[in-house]
C-alpha cells in the first residue's frame, strides 16, 4: 500500500524571485499612492471644517457632461464613478494575474488568502448586523465595512512597517486583491438600480468587441481607450454600477508571457495605469468624498448610533477576527504550516491592518444611505473613525516584532556576491557557491597578508624602555 502524503505545506513561505521582484514592484506603487491619499483625505477633512466648507459642497457638486448621454454628474459623481474605474481596471488586471500567474493560480495555495478574505467580509458584515439588530439601527450599511484598503494599509506600513517581510506584505496583497473581487460583486448584486437592457446589452457588445480585439492582438490605445470610455457610459446608463465596466475589460487582458516576451501585456498594461490610479484617481476620490464634519458631537454620534458604531466595530473587531480566524482555521484543515520565523501575532497584525477600509467603504456608505445624506455622511465618519483605530491597533502590533522584521528582511536582501540576486534565492546554485568561495579565498589571503605584516611588526618590536 501507499503511504498517504502527510507533508505539510509552509504558510507565508519565501516567494518565489518574480513573485518577490513584482510584489516589490507593486507595492512601490501602492505605497506613494497611500500616502497621497492620505495627504487628499486630511486636505477634504480639512477643507469640509473651515469656513470654506461651503465652497467645498459647491464644488464637488458643481455639474459636468452631456445631460443627452445621461452623462449630466457632479464632480463627486465623476470620481465615485469616473476616477473609481481606472481603481477597479488596475484591480481587475491584479485578480487575473494572481489566478494565472501569482499566489492564487494553485488551488493549494489559493485557499488561505481566499478563506481569509471570505471570512474578513463576513465577520464585519455580521458584528455591523448584530450591533445594528440589537440597537434597532439601519441594516442597509451591513457592506461598508467589508472592503479593505490597500492604498492606506501600504501607506502605514511605509510609516510603522518599512521593515515586514515580503511573505507579509504579499498575503495583505493578495487578501486585498481578493477582498477587492467580493467588493465588486456586492456592488454589482446589492447596489444595482433599475436596469436599463438596451444599454446593459450594448454594453456586454462593447466588452465583447473589446475582448476580441484583444486576442486578435490588435494595438493601440487610440482604439482601446475611446472603446473603454463607451463600455464606461453604456455601463452607467444600463444600472449596474459602472466601476464594473473597468473590472471586466481588465480581467479580459492576458497576464500570461509568451516566447518572447518578458512581460504579459497585462503587466505591462498594468505598469502604465497603476500610477494613474494610485497617485491620481483614488486620490481625487478621497479628495471629493472623505468631506465629512467632523466637531465633537459627531465624534460622540458615531459611537452612539447604532449604524456609526456597527461600522466602526466591524472595521476595527471584524476585520481582524474575520482574517485571523479564518486563516487559522484554513491552516488548521490543510495541515499547513506557519513559517517557523513568523508567530501568529504577526497574522494578527495584518488582519488588524486589513481593517483600514477607505476607498470602496466611502464609495459604499454613499450607495448603502443614497436617500440619507445625513446618515452617509456619518457612516463615512466612522469609516475614517474605524480606520484610524485600526491603523493604531495594527502599528503597535506591528511595533512589538519590528526587530525581529529588521533581521529577516536584511536575511532576504543579503547578496554578498553582488550579483544583483539576494543570497537565499542561490542555494542551489553551484556558481554562486564557487563565487563565494573565491570571494572568502580572497578574504582569507588578506587576512594571512595582514596577519604576516602584524607579525613583523611586532617581532621588531623591542618594547617599551
Amino acid at each position: 500500500m501507499t503511504a498517504p502524503n502527510t507533508r505539510r505545506s509552509t504558510f507565508l513561505g519565501r516567494l518565489s524571485l518574480p513573485e518577490r521582484n513584482y510584489i516589490a514592484e507593486a507595492l512601490r506603487t501602492e505605497t506613494v499612492g497611500g500616502v497621497l491619499l492620505l495627504v487628499a483625505a486630511v486636505a477634504a477633512i480639512v477643507w469640509a471644517n473651515t469656513p470654506l466648507r461651503e465652497s467645498y459642497e459647491s464644488f464637488r457638486g458643481l455639474h459636468l457632461g452631456p445631460s443627452s448621454l445621461g452623462l449630466d454628474l457632479s464632480i463627486q459623481h465623476w470620481a465615485a464613478d469616473g476616477l473609481l474605474a481606472v481603481f477597479f481596471f488596475v484591480a481587475g488586471i491584479e485578480l487575473k494575474r494572481e489566478l494565472v500567474a501569482g499566489e492564487l493560480r494553485e488551488p493549494k495555495a489559493a485557499i488561505l488568502p481566499v478563506v481569509a478574505a471570505v471570512c474578513g467580509m463576513a465577520a464585519p458584515a455580521l458584528v455591523y448586523f448584530t450591533v445594528n439588530k440589537i440597537g434597532d439601527g439601519s441594516l442597509g450599511g451591513w457592506a461598508v465595512p467589508t472592503a479593505t484598503d490597500i492604498a492606506f494599509a501600504l501607506a502605514v506600513l511605509a510609516v510603522i512597517g518599512t521593515s515586514l517581510p515580503s511573505a507579509l506584505r504579499a498575503f495583505l496583497l493578495t487578501l486585498a486583491v481578493v477582498d477587492d473581487l467580493f467588493a465588486i460583486l456586492i456592488i454589482a448584486v446589492f447596489f444595482t438600480s433599475q436596469l436599463n437592457f438596451v444599454a446593459l446589452g450594448f454594453s456586454v457588445l462593447g466588452l465583447a468587441v473589446f475582448w476580441l480585439l484583444l486576442r486578435k492582438g490588435v494595438r493601440g490605445w487610440y482604439i482601446y481607450v475611446p472603446l473603454a470610455l463607451v463600455n464606461w457610459a453604456l455601463m452607467y446608463n444600463s444600472g449596474v454600477h459602472a466601476t464594473i465596466a473597468g473590472v471586466a475589460m481588465g480581467l479580459m487582458l492576458r497576464c500570461t508571457t509568451r516566447d518572447g516576451e518578458t512581460h504579459s501585456p497585462g503587466e505591462h498594461i498594468e505598469h502604465l495605469v497603476r500610477p494613474l490610479s494610485a497617485g491620481l484617481a483614488v486620490p481625487l476620490f478621497a479628495l471629493f468624498s472623505a468631506g465629512v464634519a467632523v466637531s465633537g458631537g459627531a465624534l460622540s454620534d458615531v459611537f452612539s448610533k447604532p449604524e456609526t458604531l456597527g461600522v466602526v466595530l466591524g472595521l476595527v473587531l471584524g476585520k481582524a477576527i474575520g482574517v485571523f480566524g479564518g486563516t487559522w482555521c484554513a491552516a488548521r484543515f490543510t495541515r499547513a504550516e506557519l513559517n517557523p520565523d513568523l508567530k501568529w501575532p504577526d497574522v494578527l497584525a495584518v488582519a488588524s491592518l486589513a481593517g483600514i477600509g477607505f476607498t470602496v467603504s466611502l464609495l459604499i456608505s454613499e450607495l448603502a444611505f443614497a436617500d440619507d445624506q445625513l446618515l452617509t455622511d456619518e457612516s463615512k465618519a466612522a469609516v475614517l473613525i474605524g480606520s484610524l483605530i485600526a491603523a493604531v491597533l495594527a502599528s503597535v502590533l506591528l511595533k512589538l516584532r519590528d526587530n525581529k522584521y529588521k533581521k529577516l528582511c536584511a536575511e532576504e536582501d543579503r547578496d554578498e556576491d553582488q550579483d544583483g540576486i539576494p543570497d537565499v534565492y542561490e542555494q542551489d546554485n553551484p556558481e554562486y557557491h564557487l563565487r563565494m568561495a573565491a570571494i572568502h579565498d580572497a578574504k582569507a589571503a588578506e587576512h594571512r597578508r595582514l596577519a604576516e605584516v602584524a607579525s613583523t611588526r611586532t617581532t621588531g618590536d623591542d618594547g617599551p624602555a
